[in-house]
């Protein structure tokens, strides 16, 4: 089933984090299993974020011998930074098992697989303005455990995940970063049916995925069609003859945010649009979470597809 939302505000920043963590919330019953964030900043010109994780929750509680491996994993990624020049400007630990990387002018593909080849280290994201955090647990739980209240920034998706098809672990949950395109993200409630054969062409071409789920294909295929020139709306116009299945989903860029539906429309989705500012879900109580007065909403229809900037 799984939950979206989305907000984008034009022209300022806001208390995004506080903001998406009311939508997930609310959107709990949808998928109890995990939660995720996608979160854009203002974010400086000359560094770069990395998100990282070192282990899955769920291994922090089988003995001693897991966090030594953690240990072991981030005093690796640590000499790999080194030994590869990458000036550092701050190493922060989020949890036990992640941590958030600024590095100045960096996060090449080469880096981002020289570190991925550590055992188990995996890179959640990488950009200048995006801050991909996920984890297992509901919205506030996820988010106290991440101090997102205290993000400020322009726009965000989040996802709230019910697993039906793969394991519950971070890797299996959403968003997902559009590996190796920096600060492109997706959201997604569907399925595409013609996912393997786009997947086997796309990894002909280079790319490579962490998952078996198919939200990743979205954001690698849409940020491949915008390297190749499409604008973000272009893009996604394209999707919607090229991918197959129903679905929903939200995808977010340095300064934009998008969102398309399959042409069955078959995959619930409410959507709020102010002059200012831009909110959308999978239900309504996701967008009346975070306004204390009354609004007009509308259910995007078959085969839409929509995008805004920030300014």
């Amino acid at each position: 089933m799984c939950g979206l939302a989305g907000l984008i505000h034009r022209g300022k920043n806001a208390d995004i984090g506080s903001e998406m963590m009311q939508m997930l919330q609310s959107l709990k019953h949808r998928g109890p299993d995990s939660t995720g964030f996608a979160l854009y900043g203002d974010g400086k010109q000359d560094v770069t974020i990395l998100r990282i994780k070192f282990a899955e929750q769920a291994d922090m509680h089988s003995g001693f011998d897991i966090h030594q491996k953690v240990i072991d994993r981030k005093a690796e990624m640590k000499r790999r930074l080194q030994e590869r020049g990458v000036e550092v400007v701050a190493i922060e630990d989020a949890t036990e098992y992640s941590c958030r990387v600024s590095i100045k002018n960096g996060g090449d593909k080469k880096l981002i697989d020289y570190l991925e080849d550590i055992d188990e280290v995996e890179v959640l994201s990488v950009g200048r303005n995006l801050e991909l955090i996920k984890d297992l647990g509901d919205a506030q739980t996820v988010g106290d455990q991440y101090q997102l209240s205290k993000f400020n920034g322009t726009h965000a998706i989040g996802h709230t995940r019910m697993a039906t098809e793969s394991a519950v672990d971070i890797r299996s949950a959403h968003p997902y970063w559009a590996y190796p395109f920096s600060d492109i993200s997706v959201v997604h409630n569907g399925q595409l049916t013609n996912y393997w054969t786009m997947r086997r062409a796309m990894e002909r071409i280079g790319h490579r995925f962490l998952s078996n789920c198919d939200s990743e294909l979205i954001a690698v295929y849409v940020a491949e069609r915008m390297e190749r020139g499409d604008d973000l709306e272009t893009a996604m116009r394209r999707s919607i003859d090229e991918l197959d299945g129903v679905f929903t989903y939200f995808i977010a860029t340095s300064d934009a945010l998008g969102m398309a539906k399959d042409v069955m429309a078959a995959k619930p989705m409410v959507l709020y649009e102010g002059d200012d500012f831009i909110a959308m879900a999978s239900e309504e109580v996701a967008i009346r979470s975070i306004f204390p007065h009354e609004i007009d909403t509308y259910d995007p229809y078959d085969g839409e597809v929509l995008a805004w900037k920030i300014n």
